[in-house]
């Protein structure tokens, strides 16, 4: 088969349209994101599992719903396929291969998108860029020697070099935010429990975690979450429903809007100025678009807040490694996971029942503070990121931290937290990088990545608005005016599988 070679001037949703009008076929659009990901990935290495043979053969179906025959990949990490590997960036999930089904799989395969394979995440999520030791770097199309972020990075990566039109991702400090800021793409983290997180799980890491698709096109995001958002039976809780769809949201252009803008990061961090410089950008666009941008303080604890997120980190990162224990029936060894990822359980460990549930509660008590801070605004402007998209490797420990790091991870949990410098120092890198997102995911509300802003290096720099709790529908319609008033969906990264075609 030859393909389609006009697969890069439409969205997912304008793919689906030609095949249910019969202007391609969905085996047309199989081939040539099969032939993209031959073309681009072994220099990107977004894809880390090909799943060509099914793929085929699902398109080979009458394709239905409103992704019909459109290919889609997803991320490795939470989402089981039965009788596909899901190994999550570890060695110590090697070969694990699932023989039930997630519920948000399922509802994703409900509307007829094709999986054609898996892309890479870092060792079971944890990092902000993606490097597993298993698989290498993810790198950044728009820069090959930096990072696409993570943890989906492998997700955006893929997306921005047009291998798909849009892919799965996780979000538990800002995993879909932090790589659409770093790949130019649009990325909207849901309203806690708004997918199914079912039926293996009741939630994860605290309920800091949402899954969704990261997108070129704001439309598509929109159109996806109609299709896979509802009540989940087995989940303990869930979002309240909205008025409406969110696809309908895009199309209306919303009222005048009172934006609070603020460059204070939740956690310890400085702010890079070409952040700043983004988010001013998106706020005179925000103003020319008839919208008030008044500058506010939020008053976070910075410091308070950082330890009680590492805090509710490490201690849902150990608890996941004890559970894996018993999902493999072998114990965890050191050998077994990267460096950081042990520190980080070993932590975990050493933290209190009383310690862990305190840090939630500060965690809660400044979502409860926030209610009232932003209770006069409808949405709040920061910067995504903290700083451009790094280059790779920039977040390995060096010189004297590596070698502490490596003795401390030798010495055991006793010994290892008389010296708990080690994991404040490597916390002090990740926040220096993404020091905005944390705090959607801790108050469960909508937030969304949006690339208005290119930096001199050429490098995509994200502006995140965050929305008002279960307001998903009012940041689709301000997505949507942006995407018209400055639209980003056209604009091909240098490192792109469409390039000559």
């Amino acid at each position: 088969m030859s393909g389609f070679a006009s697969y890069d001037h439409y969205d997912a949703l304008g793919l689906s349209d030609l095949v249910r009008r019969g202007e391609v076929s969905a085996q047309e659009l199989v081939q040539e994101c099969i032939d993209r990901i031959e073309r681009v990935n072994p220099q990107v290495n977004a894809v880390v599992r090909t799943l060509y043979d099914t793929a085929r053969a699902r398109s080979e179906q009458a394709p239905e719903g409103a992704f019909g025959g459109v290919p889609f990949l997803v991320k490795d990490l939470l989402q089981c396929i039965p009788g596909v590997p899901t190994e999550m960036g570890s060695r110590f999930w090697k070969g694990w291969t699932p023989t039930g089904e997630t519920n948000l799989y399922g509802r994703w395969l409900a509307t007829g998108v094709i999986p054609v394979g898996k892309t890479a995440t870092p060792e079971l999520g944890l990092l902000p860029v993606t490097e597993p030791e298993t698989n290498g770097p993810t790198r950044n199309p728009w820069s090959l020697d930096h990072t696409s972020g993570g943890s989906s990075g492998g997700s955006a990566a893929a997306v921005a070099a047009g291998i798909v039109p849009m892919a799965s991702g996780g979000d538990g400090g800002g995993s879909i935010r932090i790589p659409a800021a770093c790949c130019g793409l649009f990325g909207h983290k849901p309203s806690r429990a708004r997918n199914p997180v079912g039926p293996f799980a009741s939630e994860h890491w605290s309920g800091f975690v949402t899954e969704h698709v990261i997108s070129r096109s704001v439309r598509d995001s929109a159109a996806m979450l109609d299709a896979t958002q509802g009540r989940d039976s087995t989940a303990p809780y869930d979002a309240a429903p909205v008025a409406g769809t969110f696809l309908e949201a895009t199309l209306r252009g919303p009222r005048p809007l009172r934006v609070a803008l603020h460059c204070e990061p939740v956690v310890p961090a400085k702010v890079h100025p070409d952040c700043k410089a983004a988010v001013e950008n998106s706020a005179r666009l925000c103003e020319e678009l008839g919208h008030h941008v008044e500058e506010v303080s939020p008053g976070h604890d910075a410091e308070a807040l950082g330890v009680a997120f590492v805090t509710v980190l490490n201690g849902n990162l150990a608890a996941d490694i004890r559970e894996a224990e018993r999902i493999r029936g072998r114990a965890p060894r050191m050998r077994d996971f990267e460096r950081i990822t042990w520190l980080t359980q070993l932590g975990g460990q050493g933290i209190s029942a009383g310690g862990f549930v305190l840090a939630l509660r500060e965690l809660q008590a400044e979502a409860r503070r926030l209610v009232r801070v932003y209770q006069d605004f409808d949405v709040v402007l920061t910067p995504t990121l903290g700083r451009p998209p790094l280059r790779i490797g920039e977040l390995e420990p060096k010189g004297g931290d590596a070698a502490l790091q490596q003795v401390v991870s030798g010495l055991g949990l006793k010994r290892a937290l008389a010296i708990p410098q080690v994991i404040r120092r490597s916390a002090r890198d990740v926040f220096g990088f993404a020091c905005f997102t944390q705090v959607a995911n801790f108050t469960g509300w909508p937030a969304m990545s949006v690339p208005l802003f290119w930096n001199a290096d050429g490098l995509p720099i994200g502006t995140m608005f965050l929305g008002r709790p279960e307001q998903e529908p009012l940041l689709f319609a301000l997505a949507a005016q942006l995407e018209r008033a400055s639209p980003w969906a056209q604009r091909r990264p240098p490192f792109h599988a469409g390039i000559g075609k």
